[in-house]
């Protein structure tokens, strides 16, 4: 692999930004942005904005018209090399005269058939790992469903200095600010499904729809209820795109798809859950849910990141904490996490740490 130069980190800085620009509607396919140049001129540049329209490699090229002859293409992930909804696109780069093809990061889905090799067999150079760490982060979810078969989890939580979450019957509106709210709002629109349990249904009768900020389509929402215990008035079921996961047989209210998936203590196997949801197609997860929930999670290694807003009051000990767990014998047994970043979100603060 050679070295790349200033010009090469620019240009595919350029096609990471315009891939961020489907990070709310690409599900379940990957943010993909695509740059073409001569040189240091940009002659032609697109990004895939959802799935069944044409790929970030396509709409580049069909922006540089015959001038992509000879060109380089920056692209977020290797180009595929497989007939789905849409052509090939490492054919599609090698007949329009494309000599060299830059990626961030290599594409692990098999259906994907390798397009660095089908480039190179057709006499275009190929060279990968330009901003690699800054593209694996902008598709982490695609990555974790394609090489793990699960979803990337995010657990958002909103709690007060001393840790808690809700009263002690389980009011938890509002723990944090607006600034706050809204910025959960923004994860949750960049989520494929916003996961809470049955708890949390009842406390709080939450919707689970983004709201505080403008998207091109909302997420799927999913309940765990082992008793199927939600009530017909949830506003939850309201508008369809709901699923149930229980642990025994019987339909959820509302219309709403209901999931039998027991373990054996008569709950919900969340590890089987998450591979029900990646197999249709969820690549990243937010869940907003309870402590029991939270703690379930979190004791199944289920959760990758926790999303956590801080705001500046205390309830004391009568109210929930974050996680229902069991007492750990030492502090080495406890969940080791690593701090990813800390901001200030109006009045609250916002850490992201990740297992």
């Amino acid at each position: 692999m050679s070295a790349f130069s200033a010009s090469d980190h620019a240009l595919m800085r350029r096609a990471l930004a315009l891939a961020e620009k489907g990070l709310w509607s690409t599900t379940p396919n990957p943010r993909v942005g695509c740059v073409l140049a001569q040189g240091e001129r940009v002659i032609g540049e697109g990004w895939h904005e959802a799935a069944g329209l044409p790929h970030a490699e396509a709409n580049a090229l069909a922006a540089a018209g015959t001038a992509a002859r000879g060109a380089t293409a920056y692209v977020t992930l290797e180009p595929c090399n497989h007939h789905g909804r849409t052509p090939p696109c490492a054919a599609a780069l090698a007949q329009a005269g494309v000599t060299r093809v830059v990626a961030a990061v290599r594409d692990p889905d098999p259906q994907a058939s390798r397009g660095g090799e089908a480039l190179a067999a057709a006499g275009v150079r190929f060279e990968h790992g330009l901003l690699e760490e800054e593209a694996r982060e902008l598709n982490i979810g695609f990555l974790s469903r394609v090489t793990r078969g699960r979803p990337w989890v995010r657990m958002k939580i909103a709690a007060t200095l001393d840790g808690r979450t809700a009263l002690a019957d389980g009011r938890s509106q509002w723990i944090t600010g607006p600034e706050a709210r809204a910025d959960g709002h923004r994860w949750r629109a960049r989520a494929c499904a916003v996961l809470t349990g049955v708890g949390t249904v009842k406390a709080d009768d939450p919707q689970l729809t983004v709201r505080a900020v403008e998207t091109p389509r909302q997420p799927l929402r999913v309940v765990v209820d082992s008793r199927l215990e939600i009530p017909a008035s949830a506003r939850i079921l309201q508008g369809g795109n709901t699923i149930v996961f229980c642990a025994r047989p019987g339909s959820a209210p509302g219309g709403a798809e209901t999931i039998v998936l027991a373990n054996p203590r008569g709950k919900v196997d969340l590890p089987k859950m998450l591979g029900e949801l990646a197999r249709r197609g969820v690549n990243e997860l937010h869940v907003e849910a309870g402590f029991r929930l939270n703690g379930s999670l979190l004791r199944e290694d289920c959760v990758d990141e926790l999303l956590v807003y801080l705001n500046p009051s205390v309830l004391g000990d009568g109210a929930q904490g974050m996680f229902d767990l069991p007492p750990f014998g030492g502090l080495d047994a406890r969940p080791k996490l690593s701090l990813r970043s800390v901001e200030r979100v109006g009045g609250d603060l916002r850490i992201l740490a990740r297992r």
